[in-house]
């Protein structure tokens, strides 16, 4: 028995047709599948959208957290400027109160050596 082998025209011709079956299924495939792949796109836009929003809402909390570190810093800092204001203010008060101090005295001595010297003068 001797086997009859396709001719390359029928290959070709059987190929062809396997090809526009397979093209005509994805075709039909393909309808039937728009409605899904609309879906899947909606439901990722939706979930993008929702992204975007809790991203803008960290972001805004880390906004906000950097804002009020940065108060509690500049606070901390006029306070220590206050602080050492206050210091350098006390300091220079006790130094002029000493100063007025040892010049007070410093005329008293002056004043008991010229008295001295003024009785010491009268006697001779």
């Amino acid at each position: 028995m001797a086997r009859k082998e396709p001719e390359l025209a029928e290959r070709l011709k059987t190929a062809n047709e396997a090809k526009l079956a397979l093209l005509e299924k994805m075709r039909t495939n393909a309808t039937a599948n728009a409605a899904q792949i609309a879906q899947r796109h909606a439901a990722q836009a939706e979930i993008d959208k929702a992204r975007e929003i809790r991203t803008a809402d960290r972001k805004a909390v880390a906004r906000a957290a950097s804002q009020q570190k940065q108060a509690e810093i500049a606070a901390k800092a006029a306070a220590r400027a206050k602080a050492i204001a206050d210091e350098k203010a006390r300091i220079e008060a006790e130094l002029a109160a000493k100063l007025a101090a040892e010049e007070a005295l410093k005329k008293e001595q002056k004043a008991l050596r010229d008295a001295k010297y003024a009785s010491r003068k009268g006697r001779k």
